[in-house]
């Protein structure tokens, strides 16, 4: 191949990566929901049509947690997958559109694809220990490991969690604060990084750091928006929504789903006694108390009132009463503005006491309404 041939092919390689870096800006557009934007970009790295890197994560900060954790992966597990993957993509003749509308059928299937729950489980402290993961958030631009260097580094965490030989590492940086990583490599083909896969790579990267800022934006806005301006629990509209993708993710995946509802035992009576600012103290109080006593995986929400809700993902109804009975031990040996509060809960299982929405919620107050009529300050399972 003459020069002349080989400079043409660089151009069109170029052209080729500027039109879909071009698209990818494009669908990054249409969507604020940050498991969707982090797929299109991860999509855009891995994909022949786009950089055609063999594997890419992301990595986000947890600040409370203080872990670099692993937010999503795209790429084969083995070469074995990585060989029915391809095979399957080109087979198909799937464009880059297709293989990100792919993602809805991921999402609401029964199991994601290995890979992608690899990286999900993969987290490093944020510390020095950490090793190049820690190091890399803090430098701006990327960190290019090479098959030459690589060896000094072979007792590096993330070296040995993913098995890397060379590989790009790059901080994303929100606000002027590392929000995150991407980490791309060619493990399966042993492909060289080149310098114009670099320098795209770089790109991306700065455009994911726009599109990931806007996402979290949103996903605050919305979090407001869904958030009980009283006791900081979810609202009612979000205890609709949640219930809803739950018991659509518990048919697709079998698991038990159960609900709690709660109400606060003659709080009217102290509301006439005390009055409402007293009122709304208590509600703070008793919703801090419900917080307190659930698990991270457990939506608790304002139902209305004095009455709360919270929805149990992967809990059957013998692990909810467990729980149920630790809310109500929990408020009533608290005292709140000097008196001692009791509540009544009632709770059901999902689909063991209820086929759909509704029913469930209905099962889970006819529980609670025994609860009450049986003298107040019981946990009742339907």
């Amino acid at each position: 191949m003459g020069e002349v041939d080989k400079l043409r092919e660089e151009i069109e390689k170029l052209r080729s990566q500027f039109y879909i870096f071009y698209e990818l800006t494009k669908m990054m557009r249409t969507t604020l929901r940050l498991d969707e934007i982090v797929y299109i970009i991860l999509t855009g790295l891995t994909a022949g049509q786009g950089l055609a890197f063999n594997r890419a994560v992301l990595f986000l900060v947890d600040e409370d947690a203080k872990l670099i954790k692993g937010f999503m992966g795209i790429g084969p597990i083995n070469a074995k997958e990585a060989a029915g993957i391809w095979g399957h993509i080109e087979e198909a003749e799937k464009d880059l559109y297709a293989l990100i509308k792919n993602y809805h059928r991921i999402k609401e299937g029964a199991a994601k694809p290995k890979f992608m729950e690899f990286a999900q489980n993969l987290s490093f402290p944020l510390a020095k220990e950490s090793g190049l993961i820690y190091s890399a958030l803090y430098e701006i631009g990327h960190l290019h490991i090479t098959q030459e260097n690589i060896e000094k580094f072979k007792a590096d965490p993330l070296i040995k969690e993913l098995n890397l030989n060379e590989f790009l590492l790059a901080s994303v940086w929100i606000r002027n604060h590392p929000a995150g990583l991407v980490l791309v490599d060619n493990f399966f083909t042993g492909k060289k990084i080149a310098d114009e896969d670099i320098r795209i790579f770089n790109m991306f990267v700065d455009q994911a750091a726009g599109a990931i800022e806007n996402s979290q934006k949103y996903e605050d806005t919305l979090t407001k928006a869904h958030t009980d301006a009283l006791t900081s629990l979810w609202n009612y509209g979000y205890f609709q929504y949640r219930l809803d993708e739950e018991l659509v993710q518990a048919k697709i995946k079998n698991y038990p789903v159960s609900l709690l509802m709660i109400d606060i035992d003659d709080f009217k009576k102290f509301n006439d006694r005390r009055g409402h600012i007293q009122g709304d103290n208590a509600l703070k109080m008793i919703s801090t108390i419900i917080r307190e006593n659930c698990r991270r995986i457990d939506i608790a929400c304002r139902y209305g009132g004095e009455e709360f809700s919270v929805i149990l993902p992967y809990t059957p109804k013998e692990e909810a009463h467990t729980l149920a009975e630790r809310i109500r031990k929990s408020v009533k040996r608290n005292p709140i503005l000097n008196e001692t509060f009791t509540v009544s809960i009632g709770a059901a299982s999902f689909p063991q006491d209820a086929p759909d929405k509704e029913s469930f919620i209905s099962k889970s107050d006819q529980a609670l309404y025994l609860a009450k009529g049986q003298g107040k300050d019981k946990v009742i399972l339907i």
